[in-house]
C-alpha cells in the first residue's frame, strides 16, 4: 500500500480516546443573547469598531469554526452568528472564540437557555426544596383564581390548577436542563460528526442569570439558591469541582446598583467566598464593561434611531442588545473559565 493511502485511512479513522473540552452555558434570556443581526453585522465592518470583532471574522463575513460547536436546544453546528434569540447572537459567539483558540482539543458548548426563568421557581435546585406551605397554598389559590375568571371571560371549562401542578413548576427548568445536555453527549457522534471518538470532558459551567428574581421577594434567597445550585449540578453531573462562572447581572452599567439588583449582585459575588468553592467559582460582573456609547445613545434612541440601530438593538434589560457588551462578556467569561482550568 503506498505511503500516501495509509496517511489517508488513518486520518480517516476517529480519534479514540482523545477529549472533546464541554461547556455549560445556562440561565435565561440574557444567556439566550439578544444582539440583532443588523447591528453586528454593521460593528464588524465599521473602522470604529470593526477591531473589537476582528478575530470573530474570515474573509470578510462571519467565521464558522471547525474546531468550536455549539448546539442550543437542537441548533447545532459550528460556532459562528446566530446561536441566540431567532438569528440573534449571544455571549457564546466571543466566549467559544476565546476556548477554542486556548484548547489543542475541540470544544462543545451546550447552550441550555429560556427568558423569563428565576432561580427561585423554575431552576430551582432539588436541595434547596419547595417553598413553604404558606407560600404554596397562596400560590395554588392564585393560580386557580385566574383560571376561574379565564374561564368566565372566555366561556371555558379549564381545570383548575391543583397543588401537584404548583409542586412541578419548582425546579422544572434545572430539570429539563440535565436533560438537554444529556441529550447532546448521547447524540454527540450524529449531532457532530467532526466529534465522533472524541470522549466528552465537562471543563465548566457557566451560569447568566438574574432579573426574574429581582421580584416578590425571591432575591432575597438568591444567596442560598445559588449556593444549592451549584452543588446539585456538580453532583447531577458528576463534576464534584467543576469550574464555575456566574455572570453577575449588571443591566445597571455605569449606574449604582441599588434595591433588589444589588442583593442579587452581592448574593451573586458571595459565592466566591464559600469555603467549598474557593478556587473553582468565579463571579465576573458585567456592569463593569458597559458599552458606553449604547448606555448614553438608549434614554432618547426613539429620536435617534438611525443612529441607534448603529449602537445597540434591545433595552436595558437585556444589556442594550449591544454587540460590544456582548463580546466583552463572552470575552470576560471565557477568561475566568480558563483561569480554573487544571
Amino acid at each position: 500500500m503506498k505511503p500516501t493511502i495509509l496517511l489517508s485511512l488513518l486520518l480517516a479513522l476517529p480519534v479514540l480516546g482523545k477529549p472533546v473540552k464541554v461547556f455549560i452555558l445556562a440561565g435565561q434570556s440574557n444567556m439566550e443573547g439578544k444582539v440583532q443581526r443588523k447591528l453586528i453585522d454593521h460593528q464588524a465592518t465599521d473602522p470604529k469598531t470593526a477591531d473589537l470583532f476582528k478575530q470573530l471574522r474570515k474573509d470578510d463575513g462571519w467565521a464558522v469554526r471547525d474546531d468550536v460547536f455549539i448546539d442550543y436546544l437542537g441548533r447545532h453546528g459550528g460556532l459562528t452568528v446566530g446561536y441566540g434569540s431567532g438569528d440573534r447572537t449571544g455571549v457564546e459567539l466571543e466566549l467559544g472564540t476565546v476556548l477554542g483558540e486556548y484548547f489543542d482539543e475541540p470544544v462543545l458548548l451546550i447552550k441550555t437557555a429560556w427568558g423569563g426563568r428565576s432561580i427561585q421557581k423554575p431552576f430551582r435546585p432539588p436541595s434547596a426544596g419547595l417553598p413553604d406551605t404558606a407560600k404554596l397554598e397562596e400560590e395554588l389559590k392564585n393560580a386557580q383564581e385566574k383560571v376561574r375568571k379565564n374561564n368566565e371571560k372566555r366561556k371555558r371549562e379549564d381545570p383548575l390548577p391543583t397543588m401537584e401542578d404548583i409542586k412541578k413548576g419548582y425546579g422544572a427548568d434545572y430539570r429539563n436542563m440535565l436533560e438537554n445536555i444529556q441529550r447532546v453527549l448521547d447524540e454527540k457522534d450524529s449531532l457532530f460528526p467532526e466529534l465522533k471518538g472524541h470522549e466528552p470532558e465537562l471543563a465548566g459551567f457557566v451560569w447568566f442569570q438574574g432579573w426574574n428574581d429581582q421580584y416578590g421577594g425571591a432575591e432575597l434567597e438568591y444567596e442560598s439558591n445559588m449556593k444549592h445550585f451549584i452543588l446539585d449540578v456538580r453532583k447531577d453531573l458528576k463534576s464534584p469541582e467543576l469550574p464555575f462562572v456566574i455572570g453577575v447581572m449588571g443591566q445597571n452599567g455605569s449606574k449604582e446598583p441599588k434595591g433588589a439588583m444589588l442583593t442579587i449582585q452581592e448574593a451573586q459575588l458571595a459565592m466566591e467566598k464559600v469555603s467549598e468553592f474557593k478556587g473553582n467559582v468565579k463571579a465576573v460582573r458585567t456592569d463593569v464593561l458597559v458599552d458606553k456609547a449604547a448606555e448614553a445613545l438608549y434614554p432618547t434612541w426613539k429620536d435617534n434611531f438611525e443612529e441607534w440601530e448603529k449602537t445597540g438593538s434591545d433595552h436595558g434589560y437585556h444589556y442594550l442588545g449591544s454587540a460590544i457588551w456582548h463580546v466583552r462578556m463572552g470575552k470576560a467569561f471565557a477568561e475566568a473559565l480558563l483561569e480554573m482550568q487544571p
